[in-house]
C-alpha cells in the first residue's frame, strides 16, 4: 500500500517552520476505532475519506539545534542522555518530522499508531509529542530490559515480542544494522557533549552484546 502525508502538520515548536514541494497530492485517510491511521493514494475500501494535502509548506527537516530544546527536556524527565535520543531520531527519520514508514511508523522517533496511543500521543507530526512518546517508550524499554541498550534498541525496531523470543538480539540483519547505527551516533554524540574522550577503544562495542552490563544508557546531566 502506498504511503503518503496526511494533513495533521506540524503544529511547530517555537520558531520551527516546514518547507514541502510546491505540489498538490490527493490521499486517502481511514482512522480506525482504536485511533490508528491508515493512509493510501489507491484506497480500496470505501471508509477511506478524501484529504487533499496543499504542500506550500516549509522544509520537513528540522535541525538538531531547533529540536534540541524538546529534546533535552524530554531526556531529562525520563532520565535519558539528550545524545541518546539524537542518535535515535538521527536513524529512525534523519530529523524529518513528516517521515512515514512502509510499515505505518509515522515522525521524529517513528511511532507507530498503536504505540503512540498507548503512550498517549495525540499528534504524531508534533515533533514535541512525537519526541516526547518516542523518549518514554524508550525508557521503558531499558527497565524492561535492565538497562541493556542494545536490546532496548533492537526492541525499538524489531518489537519487544522479537527481542523476547530470542532473549539476545534479534537475528534480522536490519536490525542487528540499526542497533550498530544508533550507538555509533550515540557515541559521537556523547563525544560532542564532552561526555567522553574521542579516543580509540581498545574492543569495539559489538552488537551482539546481550549481558546486563554490555552498554547501559548514561544518565543525562
Amino acid at each position: 500500500m502506498a504511503i503518503g502525508l496526511t494533513t495533521m502538520m506540524i503544529a511547530g515548536i517555537g520558531s520551527l517552520t516546514l518547507l514541502l514541494p510546491t505540489t498538490r497530492a490527493d490521499m486517502y485517510q481511514f482512522v480506525g476505532r482504536d485511533g490508528s491511521i491508515s493512509l493510501t493514494n489507491v484506497p480500496s475500501d470505501p471508509r477511506y475519506r478524501k484529504i487533499g494535502i496543499d504542500t506550500r509548506r516549509r522544509h520537513a527537516t528540522v535541525s538538531e539545534r531547533d529540536l534540541e530544546p524538546v529534546i533535552r527536556r524530554h531526556a531529562s524527565r525520563h532520565r535519558l542522555h539528550p545524545a541518546l535520543i539524537r542518535a535515535v531520531i538521527k536513524a529512525e527519520s534523519n530529523f524529518d518530522p513528516l517521515a512515514i514508514s512502509r510499515a505505518g511508523a509515522i515522525g521524529l522517533m517513528q511511532l507507530m499508531p498503536e504505540t503512540a496511543q498507548r503512550l498517549d500521543v495525540r499528534d504524531l507530526y508534533d515533533p514535541d509529542d512525537n519526541v516526547g512518546g518516542g523518549t518514554k517508550y524508550l525508557r521503558q524499554l531499558l527497565d524492561r530490559f535492565q538497562g541493556n541498550l542494545p536490546l532496548a534498541l533492537a526492541a525499538y525496531n524489531a518489537g519487544e515480542n522479537a527481542v523476547d523470543r530470542y532473549q539476545a538480539l534479534p537475528p534480522y540483519t536490519e536490525t542487528r544494522q540499526y542497533v550498530r547505527r544508533v550507538l555509533q551516533y550515540y557515541r559521537a554524540g556523547l563525544v560532542r557533549d564532552g561526555v567522553i574522550l574521542n579516543r580509540p577503544v581498545s574492543r569495539p562495542v559489538s552488537a551482539e552484546a546481550t549481558g546486563p552490563r554490555a552498554i547501559s544508557e548514561r544518565p543525562s546531566h
